[in-house]
């Protein structure tokens, strides 16, 4: 099975910056289309941003501007570039397929977004 693997979450202010990225067990960024979510607190997991196989990108309208998606030229990691951070970003981020979750999730990571 696929593994995937999340990091780089952590702690900023508003206005802020982080960089998530996504690994996985197996070669399926040049595969699939993959997407990261997310879960806040008290809500269900939503999608954020996605990325075709072609690297046509795809954001939530309450991201749009602010988060970029990609993958690297080795096709090995997706990242996520999150600016401008609000306070509302607050949760765990999570990678997967694009069209249906259906790896494994990750642990995720958590960025957490406050004064």
């Amino acid at each position: 099975q696929v593994q995937l693997v999340e990091s780089g979450g952590g702690s900023v202010q508003p206005g802020g910056s982080l960089r998530l990225s996504c690994t996985a067990s197996e070669n399926v960024f040049k595969t699939f289309a993959m997407a990261w979510y997310r879960q806040r607190p008290e809500n269900e997991r939503e999608l954020v941003a996605t990325i075709t196989i072609g690297r046509t990108p795809f954001y939530r309208s309450a991201v749009k501007g602010r988060f970029t998606i990609s993958v690297d030229a080795t096709e090995a990691t997706m990242f996520l570039q999150m600016d401008n951070l609000k306070r509302e970003d607050t949760a765990v981020y999570y990678c997967n397929n694009a069209a249906h979750p259906f790896f494994p999730w990750g642990q995720g990571t958590q960025v957490t977004v406050s004064s």
